[in-house]
């Protein structure tokens, strides 16, 4: 009995003597608490070197090179680590007078084990006897599309001349958050300009043709104001008890919103020039280019040599080597003559000396084969012309066959090229006609009227097209049909608040564009739509031709203005859907559907109550969205 006690005192012992992982607990989501610095925050008359910031746990620092923002901002970068409890920033430029500096953090600073963020932190201290403390604030977004723009500089000059953005550096800055949201801190009072500048070289002015810029068309005048504001006291969820009102300070303008855009000033150069193929010999070029590259023979005569193929703003040209004698030769040595974007920015002629070596394919089937024994029957080795054709088993109406050659097109035979429509596995003939597409030499197209909801069949008979090397295209054959109007809707939209020329664009869920309508005497109409979740996109055309058009700072033009229309518009089959939109019912940072916005917060929270009501909508014959209201109504043709 002694023994069995002993052994359970012993058991006993052991088990508390081992010490378990804990189970559970609150998960930690507190971020890092500031306890002190050194310079102390607000601090003036220093010029410190280094800037010791402390926190109340262990930190770490996420992508610190490029959330930390310094302003007024340093052409050469600080530096800023952690270590334990500790951020240090050592300032590598030399600090001005009379100044005040701010460091902007974002959400850089996080705690080491959860990484939870400590987000907008920032610090400040003045070289002078005094701080500033105005702030200007708004949203950057995309000229084109109104999405918001994340991690680019915004700026401000106190010097209101134009040039002042092409010559001097910002003055102060702050940078755009995920959500294209910037702040910028410890202002003067004063007059400004204010900027967006995708900054490539980081100097902090606009001194490059591909640098992404914004400016605003007003002087702005920050401010700082006592507001009212009022707090509700609820007794009960349907009773108020008490309001208490108490003045906040605010910081104006909190609303400023910047069209980001690139100018499209592209650096023109040769970016490689190639032989893939002995016979075709290609030059691609960063931008487009006002005349064709010329080539000038140094080991072959270059007249008549080749049939040139270019893209329609001459950034890709092929030349096809007619002569066997010169694709046959192993290196072409030649002078290529071309336009490039000189040190001012012109576009100006420059010669090359090239040498294009031939790049030999190896075929592994064919070197496989040829080890093989030749016990084998003689097979057809006949090589036919290839191409390749658009045609599927369902055609959207206006559209036209395209058949696409590896090579260009010496001659085709007219005659064997035959056009059918199936009618109950009759073949009739169709009268059609062939035609060179545009810019594309190696592409044809079928014209003849297809009708909606018809089968048609294309028959090449052999040597229908011969190309340019003497090679034959195979007999061919392919049925395809045209849709029927029933399987497309029609889309009316009624703009209100709209001056001069404008279009409207429908887009689908990738915010491509579907379908385009111009607007006349306030109506836009898009026709033949297939069914589908989609969105629109309204386009100020103020020069009336018909595509968007950036700006231009010299000229001080601002990029034309878009609207978006902020709910999806579904359609369906066989319906004409009449939509009304007030373009200016909702401001412009509100409009983008969150659905086609990229950059969007991470977590967005739903009322199921008006999911489901939306969900019902889209069953029914009308519905309210966005300033507008649709109805929808089914065809009868």
């Amino acid at each position: 009995m002694k023994n069995l006690i002993y052994i359970f005192l012993l058991f006993t012992a052991y088990s508390c003597a081992n010490i378990g992982r804990p189970t559970g607990g609150p998960i930690d989501d507190i971020p890092p608490v500031f306890v002190r610095a050194n310079p102390l925050p607000g601090t003036m008359n220093v010029m410190p070197k280094k800037i010791y910031i402390d926190f109340d746990e262990n930190i770490k620092l996420d992508k610190a090179s490029e959330k930390v923002v310094v302003s007024p901002p340093q052409l050469v970068m600080p530096v800023v680590s952690s270590n334990g409890h500790r951020v240090t920033v050592e300032l590598k430029d030399t600090l001005m007078s009379n100044t005040t500096y701010s460091i902007e953090f974002s959400d850089a600073i996080q705690d080491l084990n959860e990484g939870n963020p400590l987000k907008d932190f920032s610090y400040s201290f003045s070289t002078g006897n005094a701080i500033d403390t105005l702030k200007i604030m708004g949203k950057l977004l995309n000229a084109e599309n109104l999405e918001p723009i994340t991690g680019t500089y915004v700026g401000i000059q106190s010097d209101l001349r134009d040039s002042a953005f092409l010559k001097r550096p910002f003055i102060r800055i702050g940078k755009t958050n995920t959500l294209g949201e910037f702040t910028i801190s410890n202002v003067a009072p004063g007059s400004y300009r204010i900027y967006a500048l995708k900054d490539i070289n980081s100097n902090y002015l606009f001194d490059l043709p591909n640098e992404d810029i914004a400016f605003y068309d007003s002087i702005i005048v920050p401010s700082y104001q006592m507001k009212l504001h009022a707090d509700t006291i609820w007794r009960d969820s349907l009773t108020i008890d008490t309001i208490m009102t108490h003045e906040v300070g605010h910081f104006y303008p909190d609303d400023i919103v910047l069209l980001s855009f690139n100018e499209n000033k592209k650096i023109v150069y040769l970016e490689k020039s190639e032989r893939a193929d002995k016979n075709k010999l290609s030059f691609y070029f960063s931008g487009p280019q006002d005349s064709l590259v010329k080539i000038k023979g140094l080991n072959f005569d270059e007249n008549d040599f080749s049939i040139v193929e270019s893209s329609i703003n001459k950034d890709t040209v092929s030349f096809w080597i007619k002569d066997t004698l010169i694709s046959n030769i192993d290196t072409l040595r030649f002078a290529a003559t071309y336009q490039f974007t000189d040190s001012l920015l012109r576009l100006v002629e420059r010669t090359d000396t090239i040498n294009s070596f031939m790049r030999v394919k190896k075929n592994a089937q064919v070197e496989k084969k040829s080890k093989k024994k030749d016990q084998e029957e003689p097979k057809d080795t006949t090589v036919f012309l290839t191409f390749k054709d658009n045609l599927s088993g369902s055609m959207d109406i206006g559209k036209r066959p395209v058949l696409t050659f590896d090579q260009p097109i010496d001659y085709y035979e007219l005659s064997k090229i035959k056009l059918f429509n199936k009618k109950d596995s009759v073949l009739v003939p169709v009268e059609m006609a062939l035609a060179e597409r545009d810019n594309h030499i190696r592409e044809y197209v079928i014209n003849a009227r297809f009708k909606p909801g018809e089968q048609y069949e294309l028959q090449l008979d052999s040597a229908a097209f011969t190309g340019m090397y003497g090679i034959n295209t195979n007999k061919y054959a392919k049925t395809f049909g045209v849709k029927k109007l029933e399987e497309y809707a029609n889309m009316v939209v009624q703009v209100s608040n709209v001056k001069g020329p404008a279009f409207v664009e429908v887009l689908d869920s990738q915010d491509k564009v579907v379908g385009k309508g111009s607007v006349v005497n306030g109506i836009a109409k898009i026709m033949r739509l297939s069914p589908g979740t989609y969105y629109l996109r309204l386009v100020l055309d103020s020069n009336n031709n018909g595509i968007w058009d950036t700006g231009n700072y010299e000229e001080k033009r601002q990029p034309e203005q878009v609207r978006y229309f902020n709910q999806p518009v579904v359609l369906r089959a066989n319906w004409d859907v009449q939509q009304e939109w007030d373009v200016e019912a909702l401001p412009l940072v509100k409009q983008k559907p969150l659905e086609i916005t990229k950059n969007k917060p991470k977590e967005v929270k739903r009322d199921s109550d008006s999911e489901n009501n939306q969900n019902n909508n889209t069953n029914s014959n009308s519905m309210n969205v966005g300033g507008g209201r649709v109805t929808g109504t089914p065809v009868t043709r």
